[in-house]
């Protein structure tokens, strides 16, 4: 893909957490509606990325609303990666070629997709064949400006009860990232939250859910009052970028602030 823009714009979106139901909730927040919020603040982009939990459930219902949901607002080039909560089969026979296109080629940008879903457990971990990928494409594409999306957190965030989520295989993924000088970012779902980190001179970013967001820095399962929003990169030329959270505003959604789990 050619573009002229020496900016491109990448928005990431994650754990929207669709039921099989239109309407159904997630610690009180009605995820449709709070998906469809967030899409339409959503500035134009080349390129969405959903980082994971698009369902809390893994029917085909609602991965067939999340898509339709994402047409309805006119945003047709994206592309998905499984969650814990998702169903990767199930995600693949819906949504077709959106689902972990691996690879994509941005001006001098190269976005990497890679599935940290381990399945029947709310952990992840990368897979040998995972980190062997990574490994191999970096090194392949040497001169260009790499981005790496993947849902599971590859660092501690500041919650223990978060944390204990954490990505497995994070010393080997570093591993591999510190063998090339080409990585400019790592981004995450899982955490619903805004988080921002630096690690060997690479940015790393966890993102705010488009639904229900956990309070920061709390040991124990705890809501926060947050606004469900987005997260946007502009990805500049000489390898650098901008970043920022965007959230809805102006919408009463009646959150479960005292719930104890999901």
């Amino acid at each position: 893909m050619f573009f002229q823009s020496n900016v491109i714009r990448v928005v990431q979106i994650t754990d929207p957490h669709l039921g099989k139901i239109p309407g159904d909730t997630l610690l009180g927040v009605d995820t449709d509606q709070s998906l469809r919020d967030v899409l339409g603040q959503l500035p134009k982009s080349e390129m969405v990325v959903a980082s994971g939990d698009l369902s809390n459930d893994g029917s085909p219902e609602s991965y067939r609303r999340f898509a339709d949901t994402l047409a309805e607002h006119q945003i047709n080039i994206w592309s998905c990666l499984p969650g814990n909560h998702d169903d990767l089969d199930v995600m693949k026979r819906v949504l077709g070629p959106a689902v972990i296109n691996p690879v994509q080629v941005m001006g001098s940008w190269l976005l990497l997709h890679l599935n940290s879903r381990v399945p029947g457990f709310e952990h992840g971990d990368l897979s040998d064949n995972e980190l062997t990928f990574l490994d191999k494409t970096l090194a392949r594409h040497s001169g260009m400006n790499a981005m790496v999306f993947l849902h599971h957190q590859p660092v501690p965030v500041g919650s223990a009860w978060l944390d204990q989520y954490v990505v497995r295989s994070s010393d080997r993924f570093f591993e591999t990232l510190d063998k090339h000088n080409n990585v400019r970012a790592v981004a995450w779902g899982h955490v619903h939250q805004d988080f921002q980190a630096v690690r060997n001179g690479v940015k790393l970013f966890g993102s705010p859910s488009t639904c229900a967001q956990f309070k920061p820095n709390n040991d124990e399962f705890a809501v926060d009052t947050a606004m469900p929003g987005y997260r946007l990169f502009e990805l500049h030329k000489d390898g650098s970028l901008n970043t920022q959270v965007n959230r809805v505003s102006q919408r009463d959604y009646q959150i479960d602030l005292a719930s104890n789990g999901y």
